[in-house]
Protein backbone atom coordinates (compact mmCIF):
# COMPACT_ATOMS: atom_id res chain seq x y z
CA UNK A 1 0.00 0.00 0.00
CA UNK A 2 1.46 3.17 -0.78
CA UNK A 3 1.91 5.75 2.38
CA UNK A 4 -0.38 8.39 0.85
CA UNK A 5 -3.04 5.38 0.58
CA UNK A 6 -2.61 4.17 4.04
CA UNK A 7 -3.60 7.60 5.51
CA UNK A 8 -7.14 7.15 4.44
CA UNK A 9 -8.71 3.87 5.19
CA UNK A 10 -11.81 2.94 3.36
CA UNK A 11 -14.88 0.67 5.00
CA UNK A 12 -17.06 -0.57 2.56
CA UNK A 13 -20.53 -0.53 4.81
CA UNK A 14 -22.83 -1.21 1.95
CA UNK A 15 -22.37 -0.27 -1.56
CA UNK A 16 -23.71 2.30 -0.82
CA UNK A 17 -22.40 3.54 2.26
CA UNK A 18 -18.79 4.11 2.87
CA UNK A 19 -16.71 4.96 5.94
CA UNK A 20 -13.36 7.01 5.62
CA UNK A 21 -10.48 7.01 8.53
CA UNK A 22 -7.91 9.17 8.58
CA UNK A 23 -5.02 7.29 10.09
CA UNK A 24 -1.74 9.11 10.14
CA UNK A 25 -0.20 8.68 13.23
CA UNK A 26 1.03 10.18 15.60
CA UNK A 27 -1.42 13.56 15.10
CA UNK A 28 -3.22 13.50 11.99
CA UNK A 29 -0.76 16.26 10.04
CA UNK A 30 -2.83 17.29 7.26
CA UNK A 31 -0.02 17.47 4.88
CA UNK A 32 0.72 16.40 1.32
CA UNK A 33 0.11 12.32 1.69
CA UNK A 34 -3.11 13.17 3.16
CA UNK A 35 -4.42 15.15 0.08
CA UNK A 36 -2.72 12.60 -2.24
CA UNK A 37 -4.52 9.85 -0.07
CA UNK A 38 -7.98 12.45 -0.47
CA UNK A 39 -7.32 12.95 -4.31
CA UNK A 40 -7.37 9.54 -5.27
CA UNK A 41 -10.25 8.57 -2.71
CA UNK A 42 -12.26 11.47 -4.92
CA UNK A 43 -11.23 9.53 -8.13
CA UNK A 44 -12.55 6.14 -6.47
CA UNK A 45 -15.79 7.96 -5.55
CA UNK A 46 -15.97 9.48 -8.81
CA UNK A 47 -16.01 5.78 -10.28
CA UNK A 48 -18.68 4.34 -7.93
CA UNK A 49 -22.35 4.88 -9.29
CA UNK A 50 -24.04 3.14 -6.27
CA UNK A 51 -21.98 4.80 -3.65
CA UNK A 52 -24.56 7.62 -1.88
CA UNK A 53 -22.92 8.77 1.07
CA UNK A 54 -19.58 8.95 2.64
CA UNK A 55 -18.52 9.55 6.50
CA UNK A 56 -15.40 10.63 7.45
CA UNK A 57 -14.21 10.10 10.52
CA UNK A 58 -10.89 8.98 12.62
CA UNK A 59 -8.63 6.51 13.94
CA UNK A 60 -7.24 8.67 16.26
CA UNK A 61 -9.75 9.48 18.72
CA UNK A 62 -7.67 12.80 19.97
CA UNK A 63 -6.77 14.12 16.85
CA UNK A 64 -9.72 14.05 14.01
CA UNK A 65 -6.93 15.94 11.64
CA UNK A 66 -4.56 18.05 12.37
CA UNK A 67 -2.93 21.51 11.13
CA UNK A 68 -0.78 22.22 7.82
CA UNK A 69 1.79 20.57 8.04
CA UNK A 70 4.48 23.02 8.80
CA UNK A 71 7.62 20.70 8.75
CA UNK A 72 7.21 19.56 5.58
CA UNK A 73 6.93 23.64 3.47
CA UNK A 74 7.82 22.13 -0.12
CA UNK A 75 5.18 19.52 0.31
CA UNK A 76 2.73 22.33 1.55
CA UNK A 77 3.70 24.47 -1.14
CA UNK A 78 3.06 21.74 -3.67
CA UNK A 79 -0.18 21.96 -2.45
CA UNK A 80 -1.02 25.36 -3.52
CA UNK A 81 0.59 25.60 -6.71
CA UNK A 82 -0.17 22.46 -8.63
CA UNK A 83 -3.39 22.13 -10.38
CA UNK A 84 -6.12 19.37 -9.78
CA UNK A 85 -8.24 17.75 -12.09
CA UNK A 86 -10.77 20.90 -11.64
CA UNK A 87 -8.17 23.27 -12.31
CA UNK A 88 -7.76 24.62 -9.15
CA UNK A 89 -4.93 24.31 -6.92
CA UNK A 90 -4.81 20.59 -5.55
CA UNK A 91 -5.84 21.94 -1.82
CA UNK A 92 -8.90 24.08 -3.26
CA UNK A 93 -9.42 21.21 -5.82
CA UNK A 94 -9.97 18.99 -2.93
CA UNK A 95 -12.25 20.66 -1.09
CA UNK A 96 -14.40 22.11 -4.05
CA UNK A 97 -14.70 18.78 -5.65
CA UNK A 98 -15.87 17.31 -2.19
CA UNK A 99 -18.79 20.03 -1.87
CA UNK A 100 -20.23 19.52 -5.60
CA UNK A 101 -19.59 16.12 -5.60
CA UNK A 102 -23.16 14.22 -6.00
CA UNK A 103 -22.24 11.98 -3.12
CA UNK A 104 -22.82 13.21 -0.03
CA UNK A 105 -20.58 13.41 2.72
CA UNK A 106 -20.81 13.86 6.37
CA UNK A 107 -17.80 14.60 8.98
CA UNK A 108 -17.89 12.81 12.03
CA UNK A 109 -16.14 14.96 14.45
CA UNK A 110 -13.81 13.25 17.73
CA UNK A 111 -10.72 14.81 18.36
CA UNK A 112 -8.85 18.03 17.34
CA UNK A 113 -9.04 19.85 13.90
CA UNK A 114 -7.66 23.10 13.37
CA UNK A 115 -6.84 24.89 10.36
CA UNK A 116 -6.71 23.59 7.16
CA UNK A 117 -8.52 20.45 8.72
CA UNK A 118 -11.58 22.60 10.14
CA UNK A 119 -11.67 24.01 6.38
CA UNK A 120 -12.33 20.33 5.32
CA UNK A 121 -15.04 19.42 7.55
CA UNK A 122 -16.71 22.98 6.58
CA UNK A 123 -16.02 21.37 2.88
CA UNK A 124 -17.90 18.55 3.90
CA UNK A 125 -21.99 18.59 3.44
CA UNK A 126 -22.91 17.97 7.30
CA UNK A 127 -20.31 18.37 10.39
CA UNK A 128 -21.68 16.07 13.77
CA UNK A 129 -19.66 16.04 16.98
CA UNK A 130 -18.91 15.07 20.14
CA UNK A 131 -20.43 16.55 22.90
CA UNK A 132 -17.09 15.87 24.87
CA UNK A 133 -14.50 14.77 22.91
CA UNK A 134 -14.58 17.55 19.77
CA UNK A 135 -12.30 20.72 19.38
CA UNK A 136 -12.37 22.80 16.10
CA UNK A 137 -10.42 26.26 15.50
CA UNK A 138 -9.18 28.23 12.83
CA UNK A 139 -5.98 28.92 14.43
CA UNK A 140 -3.69 30.96 10.91
CA UNK A 141 -4.39 34.21 12.36
CA UNK A 142 -2.51 33.44 16.00
CA UNK A 143 -0.10 31.58 12.95
CA UNK A 144 0.66 34.81 11.73
CA UNK A 145 -1.28 34.25 8.32
CA UNK A 146 -4.99 34.17 7.69
CA UNK A 147 -6.99 31.35 6.63
CA UNK A 148 -6.95 30.52 3.01
CA UNK A 149 -8.69 27.00 2.50
CA UNK A 150 -12.59 28.15 2.91
CA UNK A 151 -12.60 29.09 6.09
CA UNK A 152 -12.95 33.01 5.45
CA UNK A 153 -15.78 32.25 2.50
CA UNK A 154 -17.66 29.29 4.66
CA UNK A 155 -17.92 30.36 7.80
CA UNK A 156 -19.60 33.41 7.38
CA UNK A 157 -22.68 31.76 5.51
CA UNK A 158 -22.65 29.20 8.02
CA UNK A 159 -22.66 31.79 11.24
CA UNK A 160 -22.87 34.88 10.48
CA UNK A 161 -20.14 37.93 10.42
CA UNK A 162 -19.63 38.40 14.13
CA UNK A 163 -19.38 34.22 15.27
CA UNK A 164 -17.11 33.88 11.89
CA UNK A 165 -14.57 36.95 12.82
CA UNK A 166 -14.37 35.44 16.59
CA UNK A 167 -13.77 32.26 15.53
CA UNK A 168 -11.08 33.51 12.82
CA UNK A 169 -9.42 36.42 14.56
CA UNK A 170 -9.70 34.85 18.21
CA UNK A 171 -7.43 31.74 16.77
CA UNK A 172 -8.93 29.72 19.47
CA UNK A 173 -10.73 26.69 19.96
CA UNK A 174 -13.79 25.76 20.20
CA UNK A 175 -16.10 23.11 21.95
CA UNK A 176 -18.18 20.33 20.78
CA UNK A 177 -21.10 22.33 22.66
CA UNK A 178 -20.26 25.66 21.36
CA UNK A 179 -19.60 25.03 17.63
CA UNK A 180 -23.45 23.37 17.34
CA UNK A 181 -24.76 27.12 18.98
CA UNK A 182 -22.86 28.52 16.93
CA UNK A 183 -23.77 26.91 13.77
CA UNK A 184 -20.20 25.57 13.23
CA UNK A 185 -21.64 22.19 13.42
CA UNK A 186 -24.97 20.29 12.62
CA UNK A 187 -25.45 18.45 16.09
CA UNK A 188 -23.07 17.98 18.95
CA UNK A 189 -24.29 14.43 20.53
CA UNK A 190 -22.94 12.98 23.93
CA UNK A 191 -20.07 10.87 22.82
CA UNK A 192 -21.35 7.47 23.21
CA UNK A 193 -24.39 8.43 20.94
CA UNK A 194 -22.16 9.91 18.13
CA UNK A 195 -21.47 7.36 16.27
CA UNK A 196 -25.01 5.56 16.44
CA UNK A 197 -26.55 8.55 15.41
CA UNK A 198 -24.23 9.46 12.56
CA UNK A 199 -24.44 5.51 11.08
CA UNK A 200 -28.37 5.92 11.04
CA UNK A 201 -28.44 8.82 9.13
CA UNK A 202 -25.55 7.50 6.78
CA UNK A 203 -27.46 4.24 6.28
CA UNK A 204 -30.96 6.16 5.81
CA UNK A 205 -29.58 8.57 3.12
CA UNK A 206 -28.21 5.60 1.19
CA UNK A 207 -31.20 3.57 0.93
CA UNK A 208 -32.98 7.32 -1.50
CA UNK A 209 -32.14 6.96 -4.78
CA UNK A 210 -28.66 8.68 -6.51
CA UNK A 211 -30.38 11.31 -8.56
CA UNK A 212 -32.76 13.16 -6.27
CA UNK A 213 -30.19 12.99 -3.46
CA UNK A 214 -27.58 14.93 -5.86
CA UNK A 215 -30.66 17.11 -7.30
CA UNK A 216 -31.10 18.31 -4.06
CA UNK A 217 -27.72 18.41 -3.21
CA UNK A 218 -26.62 20.85 -6.42
CA UNK A 219 -29.82 22.85 -5.66
CA UNK A 220 -28.92 23.73 -2.08
CA UNK A 221 -25.17 24.41 -3.27
CA UNK A 222 -26.50 26.84 -5.94
CA UNK A 223 -27.40 29.37 -3.18
CA UNK A 224 -25.36 28.52 -0.27
CA UNK A 225 -21.40 28.58 -1.65
CA UNK A 226 -18.90 30.76 -1.71
CA UNK A 227 -17.83 31.21 -5.64
CA UNK A 228 -15.01 29.57 -7.05
CA UNK A 229 -12.65 32.63 -7.23
CA UNK A 230 -13.65 33.83 -4.33
CA UNK A 231 -11.91 30.62 -2.94
CA UNK A 232 -8.91 31.26 -5.22
CA UNK A 233 -8.41 34.57 -4.12
CA UNK A 234 -8.25 33.54 -0.65
CA UNK A 235 -5.56 30.71 -1.63
CA UNK A 236 -3.36 33.77 -3.37
CA UNK A 237 -3.55 36.11 -0.16
CA UNK A 238 -2.82 33.02 1.65
CA UNK A 239 0.28 31.59 -0.37
CA UNK A 240 1.11 35.28 -0.18
CA UNK A 241 0.99 35.50 3.88
CA UNK A 242 3.08 32.34 3.97
CA UNK A 243 6.30 34.88 3.10
CA UNK A 244 5.67 37.13 5.73
CA UNK A 245 8.87 37.72 8.23
CA UNK A 246 6.21 37.48 10.58
CA UNK A 247 4.33 34.55 9.68
CA UNK A 248 7.94 33.02 8.98
CA UNK A 249 8.80 34.08 12.83
CA UNK A 250 5.66 32.46 14.33
CA UNK A 251 6.05 29.26 12.57
CA UNK A 252 9.68 28.75 13.99
CA UNK A 253 8.36 29.34 17.24
CA UNK A 254 5.89 26.62 17.07
CA UNK A 255 7.64 24.45 15.91
CA UNK A 256 10.25 24.85 18.51
CA UNK A 257 8.07 25.09 21.20
CA UNK A 258 7.46 21.43 20.04
CA UNK A 259 4.28 21.51 17.27
CA UNK A 260 4.13 17.81 15.45
CA UNK A 261 6.71 16.51 17.69
CA UNK A 262 5.30 16.61 21.36
CA UNK A 263 1.57 15.04 21.99
CA UNK A 264 1.31 17.45 25.05
CA UNK A 265 1.74 20.83 22.89
CA UNK A 266 -0.46 19.68 20.03
CA UNK A 267 -3.34 19.43 22.25
CA UNK A 268 -3.16 22.83 23.73
CA UNK A 269 -1.04 24.99 21.33
CA UNK A 270 -3.81 27.72 20.45
CA UNK A 271 -4.55 28.80 23.65
CA UNK A 272 -1.16 29.59 23.59
CA UNK A 273 -0.65 31.92 20.75
CA UNK A 274 -0.70 35.11 22.84
CA UNK A 275 2.18 34.27 24.53
CA UNK A 276 4.28 33.16 21.40
CA UNK A 277 6.92 35.41 21.18
CA UNK A 278 7.22 36.49 24.39
CA UNK A 279 10.69 36.11 26.25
Amino acid sequence: MAESAAHVRVIEETSAYWRVLFDNPPFNIFGAGMFAALQDLLARMDATPSLRVVVFESANPDFYLSHFDLADPSGSLGLIKTAGPSGLPILMDTFVRLTKSPIVSIAKIRGRLRGVSSEFVLACDMRFASRENAVLAQVEVGAGVHPGGGGTERLPLLLGRGRALEIILGANDFDGETAERYGYVNRALPDSELDGFVDALARRIASFERRPLAAAKNLVNQVSLPSADRLLDALTSFTTALSWPEAQQRFQALLDRGLQREGDFEKRWPALLDTLLRP
